[in-house]
């Protein structure tokens, strides 16, 4: 278990520090050794390679502390701006974003460095991980397989366009959040024990990244059989969690990333569960408007992100 309760992770942004006492700092030294010596075939016994290798855990260290903290003040200015500014792709495009690119692109584009991204900071450290983080890992890829190198291509309209800048700041964040997951995981969090395959936080957080997941596919699944290829207009999506949300892709998708803060315990986890609230909850309330306005009948019961409650 990487940290004893949320109350000691919770130090991490204001003053977790950097290994202390003998023991842990040469735990920690020589798994770095072991991965970047690997990486860059050096011997720890080379003349300056061991303070080089101490001086750099050090510095990125501070480092991951400085993004963890900007991670989550972010987070709700995320929320702010698009609560009042819709992102510009899907239904809610428009011009005045610069130049434009194909969905299907720019989709595969934002969504790939989490898969790439969390794939090499597992393979710095594979010789040193256990059965849990692999499990974690396989969580994370199936999710970034589906929605790098599948989704984009089941998009039924290849002419949809999203402008360029959101791509690229899509794929800003994805490759931040990926750092600051994989490398908690797999580097500071000192390793999950085998104990932790059997705590209940694992176990219900497991249950419900699952769950999310297959109600953002089977969700997903509904929207596109809504249109036929190249078809652009938009009709009442129906069934599945569509009965209760205007949006149940989304929801899926928050409960999946809820499931990954609770079964990793980390504070990178929680952060991703608040970053997915505070960019498709907006969103989502953007959606559900969008539905009022455009059809008359829509079904008035119908929330527009948690069922029963938003």
């Amino acid at each position: 278990m990487p940290v004893q309760s949320f109350h000691a992770a919770l130090t991490l942004t204001s003053g977790w520090p950097y290994p202390s006492g003998h023991a842990a700092r040469r735990s920690l030294i020589i798994k770095i050794h072991r991965s970047w010596g690997t990486l860059f075939r050096r011997s720890p016994k080379e003349p300056g390679w061991s303070e080089l290798v101490e001086t750099i855990a050090m510095s990125e260290w501070t480092l991951y502390r400085i993004l963890l903290a900007a991670y989550f003040v972010l987070a709700a200015a995320a929320f702010a701006a698009i609560r009042f500014i819709p992102v510009p792709y899907g239904r809610h495009n428009r011009r005045g974003w610069g130049r434009q690119v194909k969905a299907y692109l720019g989709w595969l584009l934002m969504e790939s460095p989490s898969f790439f991204v969390f794939a090499f900071f597992f393979l710095l450290e594979a010789g040193s991980v256990g059965k849990v983080e692999v499990i974690f890992l396989i969580l994370w890829e199936v999710h970034y397989v589906q929605r790098s190198f599948v989704y984009p291509f089941l998009i039924r309209n290849r002419q949809t366009r999203m402008p360029l800048v959101i791509v690229l700041l899509a794929m800003t964040f994805t490759t931040w959040n990926s750092y600051l997951n994989s490398r908690y995981l797999f580097h500071f969090s000192g390793g999950y024990s085998s104990e932790w395959l059997t705590d209940l936080r694992f176990l219900l957080g497991v249950m419900l990244f699952v769950s999310g997941l297959a109600i953002n596919w089977h969700s997903d699944r509904i929207l596109r059989r809504l249109r036929q290829p190249g078809e652009r207009t938009y009709q009442i999506p129906r069934g599945g969690f569509f009965r209760y949300v205007s949006c149940a892709n989304y929801f899926g998708e928050t409960i999946e990333w809820a499931g990954w803060a609770l079964a990793t315990w980390s504070l990178p986890g929680l952060g991703f569960a608040i970053w997915t609230v505070a960019n498709l909850g907006p969103r989502a309330r953007s959606h559900h408007l969008w539905y009022r306005r455009h059809f008359p009948d829509y079904p008035k019961n119908r929330k527009a992100f948690i069922p029963f409650l938003i």
